[in-house]
């Protein structure tokens, strides 16, 4: 029984977590070009440990009563991922911005950080999320609930490991200063169109 809650709430966590985002894109970039892989896959899972574990403890339902937190969350990760998606684009159109997947580039450490945590917090889906895995959480009794939140955490780690890691294997791929200015563009797009969702579907 424990071991079907945990493969549940594993297959559960990669569904949700495995869609093409801001956060995700943010993380892979930073896996190619080999910066602060470590310290933003850490970031990322520890966020969700930190979330999820609230949401099984209900602190989801303390969001559900009071809306305004979404909206807060909305328009704020709407200004600053529209914010991030231009500077990209504009980035991808400066040929000589270009970074091969070898170089380190400018980015320190506090600004990887501080860019990943308003990736990740400003978003109002992910609360939307919790408060879904929460409840699916809960229906498995007071210890199975735990069980499961093991296999979403298990995701969790699982999925930000592998795309930060294992990106590097695509850094021969992105050798030349055009593909980092196609996968740029992409990210642009992705980052653009994500904002425009956050503004348009309420």
């Amino acid at each position: 029984m424990p071991l079907t809650l945990v493969l549940t709430g594993l297959l559960t966590g990669i569904g949700l977590i495995a869609a093409v985002g801001a956060q995700n894109a943010y993380l892979l970039r930073a896996g190619l070009r080999r910066q602060h892989v470590a310290p933003l896959v850490l970031l990322c899972a520890a966020s969700d440990v930190v979330l999820i574990g609230l949401a099984v403890l209900g602190v989801g339902a303390a969001v559900q009563e009071w809306p305004a937190f979404l909206d807060v969350a909305r328009w704020g990760g709407a200004a600053f991922v529209i914010g991030y998606g231009l500077h990209v684009g504009w980035r991808a159109l400066r040929p000589g911005q270009a970074l091969t997947a070898a170089r380190g580039g400018e980015l320190t450490l506090r600004r990887a950080l501080t860019t990943m945590a308003a990736l990740t917090w400003l978003n109002p889906h992910l609360y939307l999320d919790i408060i879904v895995l929460g409840s699916i959480a809960n229906t498995h009794g007071p210890d199975g609930r735990w069980w499961y939140y093991a296999g979403l955490v298990a995701a969790s780690v699982l999925w930000f490991s592998l795309l930060g890691f294992g990106s590097r294997g695509l850094a021969p791929l992105l050798s030349r200063p055009r593909s980092w200015q196609v996968l740029d563009g992409l990210i642009a797009v992705v980052m653009l169109a994500i904002g425009a969702g956050l503004i348009l579907g309420g």
